[in-house]
């Protein structure tokens, strides 16, 4: 475990921290961060968005002619009622 001291600086009415640029890029922190409390520590955890931009992705795959199906007919034998 790594131990960085960080400052309380004042953010209008409220108290904030400061992260380094460095810290921010290394673990992809963007916007937001996910504040976990557990056993006596804060924890700041990246807000992750595994599907973000899938919509534009899905759309220049299927102009390129990549969303083709892998496996055809798999479902061939099956009978649904």
């Amino acid at each position: 475990m790594i131990s960085i001291q960080v400052s309380i600086v004042q953010v209008g009415n409220s108290k904030g921290i400061r992260l380094s640029k460095t810290l921010l890029d290394k673990y992809q922190i963007t916007n937001k961060v996910e504040l976990v409390l557990e056993n006596d520590y804060i924890i700041l955890k990246p807000v992750t968005e595994p599907r973000k931009n899938w919509e534009n992705a899905f759309a220049e795959m299927h102009k390129n002619g990549d969303d083709k199906l892998l496996i055809d007919s798999v479902f061939d034998d099956e009978k649904w009622d």
